[in-house]
């Protein structure tokens, strides 16, 4: 009987405690794919000396609202890692995608997303085109003057480029994650 009495005291302590965690509803619901989230970098990563799977770490910067409830609120840390990284070549700056994977809460909660950081190049952070090596001249043709063309030369491109250079993001740049996915969320915490 004793034994009981002790079972269920500890069940009514438990009820009390978890009644003492302020979680909003539990009504379940799903940010949607495509959804912006403003975020800083909290370290510098670079094709220079980083590699493919190499972590990299984020905060949020303002408080995502969804349904008239805050459902990623502002500080809220994410992680990744870099999902491709192409090296500098001739003619082409070096290339890296970073994939986010974790959404930590305030609270501790671990959501699993599925996102990458936002470039209007496909997601891809760099790759661009270098300068020319060189310059050639080129004769444009401006008017005629009594029978005679008269000319300026231009330089224009050649055909050589120059050798592409590593990209770099610096700790603090402000960055977009962009969902690929939705997010199920199950959990919200009031500050």
């Amino acid at each position: 009987m004793r034994k009981f009495f002790v079972l269920i005291s500890i069940l009514f302590m438990t009820s009390a405690i978890a009644a003492e965690v302020n979680l909003r509803d539990y009504d379940e619901f799903d940010i949607p794919t495509g959804t912006h989230i403003p975020v800083i970098s909290l370290q510098e990563f670079s094709t220079a000396y980083m590699e493919e799977g190499d972590e990299v770490y984020f905060k949020t910067t303002s408080d995502i609202y969804l349904y008239n409830k805050n459902v990623i609120p502002e500080g809220t840390k994410l992680s990744g890692y870099i999902d491709k990284k192409n090296e500098p070549i001739k003619g082409t700056n070096a290339a890296m995608r970073v994939f986010v994977n974790k959404m930590y809460l305030p609270d501790g909660y671990v959501v699993p997303i599925k996102s990458f950081i936002y470039t209007a190049n496909n997601n891809i952070i760099g790759g661009e085109l270098t300068e020319p090596a060189k310059y050639i001249k080129v004769p444009h043709y401006q008017r005629w003057v009594m029978f005679r063309a008269y000319s300026v030369n231009r330089y224009a491109p050649g055909a050589e480029r120059r050798m592409g250079e590593h990209v770099t993001v610096s700790s603090g740049a402000n960055l977009i994650i962009v969902l690929t996915e939705p997010i199920h969320m199950t959990h919200t915490v009031i500050n």
